[in-house]
């Protein structure tokens, strides 16, 4: 089965990039694949690689050079600084790209992922036991990513303001030393630092399982979408992360569980329970752009207009584009 899925993605993939070969009068050399390099982020740990790896989709006609960041908005200060091609995060970190200034990056696709392992945690042994209880104490969280937005919406709920805790922005590695160390009573994160908390034996007070809308967005940089044959890639790229993870489902969880759980330092059955029910919650797959994706970015947005993290209001449309939209369907 894998063996015919390779087949399938090789001949599509050569459809996809056959009209940019001709369309150049016949100068493979300069548009060969071969000579395509992306520069793509992962949080956490290299999941995307590693499934990519797993599921024997990773034979890509062009390179590929994967780095490692704490979270979504170090991933997209790295595009702004042109250290990246594509970027992959939460709705959140692209606000603040952009509205630190002219982009220079359109959010060009959307990947649909669980919202599991969005939390906010207390350290074992602490009287707190709900957002409530967090009213005059001291809260890291991580600033500019889905952390901050759910902790917002967990506090307004709760009939907090955000001026109502002392709020600590920190990144992830160092906010679990300062919840451990005791610097800090309560901790709002995401993924691997959330895994890593309760292993220490924090507890959860918080999710924002049902707060997130679970839309992941594709950045990249307007010079990927200035040649035809990185975009290409860049859209091939992500539709084979989508049938990676299709093929996990099909019968192979265990086997990529076991490889979560080594990258992750967890318990392979921890692993295996997680993978599960991010699979069940919501298959992981790309989609093309469209206006309920954009309308549901604009919240967030407005949330943090509202919270005053953003100096001004901002029509997050300015910076979405469908220019990967055919070379997507079509690998898809």
């Amino acid at each position: 089965m894998l063996f015919r899925r390779t087949l399938r993605s090789s001949a599509a993939l050569i459809a996809l990039f056959l009209p940019f070969a001709t369309a150049c009068g016949g100068d493979a050399e300069a548009d060969s694949p071969a000579d395509v390099t992306l520069r793509v982020g992962s949080t956490g740990w290299k999941s995307e690689e590693a499934v990519l790896k797993y599921a024997g989709l990773d034979d890509t006609p062009y390179k590929v050079k994967w780095s490692l960041f704490q979270g979504g908005d170090q991933q997209l200060q790295a595009i702004r600084a042109g250290a990246l091609d594509l970027a992959s995060s939460s709705e959140i970190p692209p606000v603040f790209a952009a509205a630190d200034g002219a982009p220079n990056f359109k959010v060009v696709a959307v990947q649909r992922g669980a919202t599991l392992n969005q939390e906010v945690v207390v350290p074992k042994g602490s009287k707190v036991t709900d957002i409530a209880g967090l009213k005059g104490r001291k809260v890291g969280y991580v600033q500019n990513t889905t952390a901050h937005y759910f902790l917002y919406e967990l506090l307004k709920r709760a009939g907090l303001k955000w001026s109502d805790i002392d709020a600590k922005p920190l990144l992830p590695n160092d906010g679990l030393a300062a919840l451990n160390g005791g610097s800090i009573d309560a901790f709002a994160s995401y993924g691997t630092s959330i895994i890593t908390a309760h292993q220490q034996g924090a507890t959860t007070i918080g999710s924002g399982k049902d707060i997130l809308s679970g839309n992941f967005l594709w950045s990249a940089r307007d010079s990927v979408l200035g040649s035809p044959e990185e975009k290409a890639a860049a859209a091939d790229l992500i539709a084979r992360i989508t049938k990676a993870y299709a093929y996990v489902r099909d019968g192979h969880l265990d086997g990529f569980a076991k490889v979560t759980a080594d990258a992750t330092h967890q318990p392979l059955a921890q692993a295996k329970k997680d993978l599960a029910a991010a699979q069940a919650q919501r298959p992981t797959r790309a989609r093309t752009v469209g206006d309920d994706t954009i309308a549901s970015q604009q919240k967030v947005a407005d949330v943090f207009t509202e919270l005053g993290a953003l100096k001004s209001e901002l029509d997050v449309k300015s910076f979405w584009s469908t220019a990967l939209d055919a070379d997507l369907e079509k690998a898809l």
